[in-house]
């Protein structure tokens, strides 16, 4: 008989290939992150960092950009907050709501992520050929996309 461990190191499954890729993708951002200074930033951060804009999103975007649930969204708000990357301001087009803007080290960090993702894309890329990333790219997303879709 086939253990799961053994079937999961020859035959992955969707959710540990998907697991492996975004704790792979993670250790080297952060890494190179924490490399350029950003070094208090933790892997749960990408949650909310991963969806902000410059101008700022509102915390219930945020939650249902990432799949994340309010409450933790909101706790990772409170966080980077007291870390000084993000601060709630009103929104102009609903004065009760708030806009969770990057600060300006929220905006240096921000150009610093999308300098490291743009990397190890195209590092993929090179490797796969430009083509065939956009084909990988493209089927990942349908069925991200189709998965998240479950239930809702």
């Amino acid at each position: 008989m086939v253990t799961r461990a053994e079937r999961n190191a020859t035959d992955p499954d969707l959710g540990v290939l998907s697991g492996r890729l975004l704790f792979a993708v993670q250790r080297e951002l952060f890494t190179t992150l924490a490399e350029q200074g950003f070094d208090d930033l933790k892997h749960r951060h990408g949650a909310v960092l991963a969806y902000l804009d410059p101008e700022g999103v509102r915390a219930t975007d945020l939650s249902r950009l990432s799949g994340q649930h309010k409450q933790i969204v909101g706790t990772l708000i409170d966080e980077l907050e007291l870390l000084g990357y993000v601060e709630r301001r009103p929104d102009p087009s609903d004065r009760r709501a708030k806009l969770i803007c990057p600060t300006a080290r929220g905006l240096a960090q921000m150009r610093a992520a999308d300098a490291i993702m743009a990397a190890i894309q195209d590092r993929h890329a090179r490797r796969l050929g430009h083509d065939e990333f956009k084909r990988f790219k493209r089927m990942l997303t349908d069925v991200t996309e189709h998965q998240r879709g479950f239930g809702s």
